[in-house]
């Protein structure tokens, strides 16, 4: 048997986060990543703390945020990748109550690093924005696939990955910890996302799949650079190309797009944007959300070696990063877990 300390299964933003944690602290481990496309790989990629349509922040916002940056700039040295490009977020007034609503929010300690309190006007012959824009300052995105093709080559050259399905059938509890394969791991963890709906050990109860879609368009005529968001958000990928949704679908775990979610986005787009547009693509994730919004961490009753790093949801760039270390320090350390996150609120 092979001894390693873990096995991650799983390798979206959660595993990888969780495989820093590892390495950073010498400990050894193997990934065994299926070849389901997970919703890191085909999410926004986009950072930010704020929740826009009501000018509030995110849970423990700064928090994250602070410990999100330098994760990504060490990433970023690591890969030799610039894995998180800075942009502002141009929130799209609808009314001039909506501008006197930001003005207030920005001036909140919570709000008022990350809301400009000025507002921006609409250069922009293509968008229809007369009320102009709310910016969103230290916002910024990641591009998920790149990011998870030069992780899964990282990890390749460490021999720490698998490209294939977890087989849950050959895990047996030992004395020491648990065996898998050829292996000898003191604990999993599962990071599989919605995924985790096929795990034996895993209470479907306390995970929601929340079906999302974007489009894929091609719009010359934009010139927008930074992110836009009006009723939907709208992603530039270079070359002209932009990436715009995203639809929500609870309690749907199918993976085929569909028309209906293609003419909602369509439909909402044109409502901002008034240049030719060309479509050239339509992606589909399941999110891994909670019935309080909150992740899921730690282990279930019946087993203290089977750990679940899940539920991330609409925010897994920014909450993963100090998660992983929440999680890591409860494992290694045995630091408590907060109540709100700890998986075993729900038994």
């Amino acid at each position: 048997m092979k001894e390693v300390d873990y096995i991650i299964v799983g390798l979206g933003i959660a595993g990888l986060a969780f495989a820093e944690q590892l390495q950073q602290h010498g400990k050894s481990f193997v990934v065994f990543d299926g070849t389901g496309s997970g919703a890191t790989e085909k999410s926004g990629g986009i950072l930010n703390p704020t929740v826009l349509k009501r000018f509030t922040a995110t849970w423990k916002a700064e928090e994250f945020f602070q410990y999100a940056i330098p994760f990504y700039d060490s990433l970023s040295h690591k890969l030799n990748l610039d894995v998180f490009v800075e942009k502002p977020v141009f929130r799209i007034f609808k009314s001039v109550e909506e501008q006197n609503n930001w003005a207030v929010a920005s001036d909140k300690k919570e709000l008022e690093q990350f809301l400009s309190s000025e507002t921006e006007k609409n250069t922009n012959a293509s968008i229809n924005a007369p009320l102009g824009f709310g910016m969103v300052k230290g916002t910024g995105m990641i591009s998920p696939r790149v990011l998870l093709d030069s992780y899964r080559k990282h990890l390749h050259a460490l021999n720490s990955y698998f490209s294939e399905e977890f087989n849950y059938g050959l895990v047996q509890e030992t004395q020491n910890g648990i065996s898998y394969k050829e292996y000898s791991v003191s604990k999993i963890i599962f990071s599989e996302g919605a995924s985790a709906k096929d795990n034996p050990s895993f209470q479907n109860n306390t995970l929601i799949g929340n079906k999302g879609e974007y489009i894929i368009i091609k719009a010359p005529e934009l010139k927008f650079e930074n992110l836009l968001k009006g009723p939907m958000y709208v992603i530039p990928l270079g070359n002209d190309e932009y990436k715009v949704g995203a639809t929500y679908a609870r309690d749907d775990y199918s993976l085929e797009p569909t028309l209906e979610a293609r003419e909602e986005i369509l439909s909402k787009l044109k409502t901002f944007i008034n240049c030719p547009i060309e479509l050239i693509g339509q992606t589909v994730g399941i999110r891994p959300t909670t019935r309080d919004r909150k992740p899921l961490l730690g282990n279930l009753s019946e087993s203290k070696n089977k750990i679940f790093f899940n539920g991330l949801g609409t925010r897994g760039f920014l909450m993963a990063p100090l998660l992983a270390e929440i999680l890591y320090n409860y494992l290694e350390q045995g630091a408590p877990l907060p109540k709100e996150i700890d998986i075993q609120r729900f038994q």
